[in-house]
């Protein structure tokens, strides 16, 4: 099943706090990067987060995007912004930049 339109708007209002979140569609699904830096993806109307050491100590469950591919880490709660926002942060922030 591939996300829908309306959840990525959805999405990507829950994200908008965060001036520089933008989303790239890919077969079906949406990449998501903050500031460049690919941090996950909506997956079958779900939002998920790449799966990094780093971010073990936030406790979200593991779920695999699609089949064959590494598990993710399941975001749930859109509406807890700064929740959220320290997921997003943490994540770029452990991950190499976009380069140029």
């Amino acid at each position: 099943m591939a996300t829908t339109k309306e959840f990525r708007d959805y999405v990507l209002e829950c994200l908008s706090f965060l001036d520089e979140v933008t989303c790239k569609s890919m077969m079906g699904e949406y990449l998501l990067y903050y500031k460049g830096i690919l941090f996950g993806g909506i997956y079958d109307n779900r939002v998920l987060v790449k799966n990094i050491t780093e971010n073990q100590r936030f406790q979200l469950k593991q779920t695999i995007p699609y089949l064959g591919a590494k598990a993710m880490l399941f975001l749930e709660d859109l509406e807890n912004k700064e929740f959220v926002k320290e997921i997003i942060l943490n994540t770029c922030s452990n991950l190499p930049s976009k380069k140029k």
